[in-house]
């Protein structure tokens, strides 16, 4: 089984700086796109940004401009640096196979707030 393990949240204020990461065991590298993920309280779950083995990316558009996703395959790593926060971008960010999901870590709790 893979498992995915979210890191680097916390509490920040707007305009402020995070940066997430997610290491995983298992075979999940093994998929060409991995993506970030994040749930807000009352809200489904949505796609934040996706990056392939190769490097290409893709965002979502509200948080397009402000976050860079990365990865490090030896690592079994990936990375979302996110700037410019808004309160709107409070959330608990998953990491995750873009397709062939697995099991969904615990996550990592962002909580933009002054």
């Amino acid at each position: 089984q893979v498992q995915l393990v979210e890191s680097g949240g916390g509490l920040v204020q707007p305009g402020g700086s995070l940066r997430l990461s997610c290491v995983a065991s298992g075979r999940i590298f093994r998929f060409n796109i991995m993506g970030w993920y994040r749930q807000a309280p009352g809200k489904e779950r949505e796609l934040v940004a996706t990056i392939s083995s190769g490097g290409t990316t893709n965002y979502a558009d509200s948080v397009k401009g402000r976050f860079t996703i990365s990865r490090d395959n030896a690592k079994n790593t990936m990375y979302l640096q996110m700037n410019s926060l808004k309160p709107e971008d409070t959330a608990v960010y998953y990491c995750n196979a873009r397709y062939n999901i697995n099991s969904w870590g615990q996550g990592t709790q962002v909580t933009v707030s002054s």
